[in-house]
């Protein structure tokens, strides 16, 4: 938990970058109609009032925390410099990344799927998101044309289909993570289920796309 400071500070954006990793842990443990803006504010470093003067309201404040999520992502994608690395290296790691990714932040899926009960209702009022997620296919195009170039990726594959499949193997590992570990009697958050899992979830994209 984040220890409580005195609300007056001249980091603006330290206050704000708080606000929003405190905003995000209640708002993933809570859902949008749980959450609570007292209970953010009685962990930051500012000011219930402050809040609302940083993000107007609690939906505003909601969305941000999907985009800063959504951005969080991305950048992490974008960090692995895939026009840089051989096609099949480039989608190797970039399974790997999103794998590793949605397993360090369990909060990243469980806002996604908060959103899915809300039928994205507060993510169409952001245009941010949108581009976030546009940028994140327009870079999987540039991958999967690359491997096509050298007749390494089998072809007839759309991206937005691919990063779907992608998406979903590794976030099912987290989402499901409770009722499969429950029904099944695996722990699927142990050490040697992630390594197993990571490799079959690797192996099952690139025997999808590879020719």
């Amino acid at each position: 938990m984040v220890t409580r400071k005195p609300s007056r500070t001249n980091d603006p954006e330290g206050v704000r970058r708080n606000i929003l990793e405190v905003a995000t842990a209640e708002f993933a443990r809570r859902g949008y109609s749980g959450a609570r803006v007292d209970a953010i504010a009685a962990v930051t470093r500012t000011s219930k009032r402050m809040i609302y003067y940083y993000f107007g309201s609690k939906e505003r404040l909601y969305v941000a925390v999907l985009e800063q999520a959504y951005r969080s992502i991305r950048s992490g994608e974008a960090a692995l410099d895939l026009a840089h690395l051989p096609p099949e290296a480039a989608l190797r790691r970039l399974v790997e990344l999103t794998f590793d990714y949605q397993n360090a932040h369990p909060e990243f899926v469980r806002l996604v799927m908060i959103e899915n009960i809300h039928l994205a209702r507060h993510m169409k009022r952001s245009r941010t998101i949108q581009k976030l997620n546009s940028m994140a296919i327009d870079a999987l195009s540039q991958l999967y044309d690359r491997g096509r170039a050298a007749r390494l990726f089998r072809p007839g594959l759309d991206p937005v289909d691919l990063h779907m499949t992608i998406s979903a193997l590794c976030f099912f590992n987290v989402a499901n993570r409770a009722t499969f570990s429950t029904i099944f009697k695996r722990d699927m958050a142990s050490p040697q289920a992630l390594v197993k899992r990571r490799a079959e979830v690797v192996e099952t994209v690139l025997r999808y796309v590879l020719v």
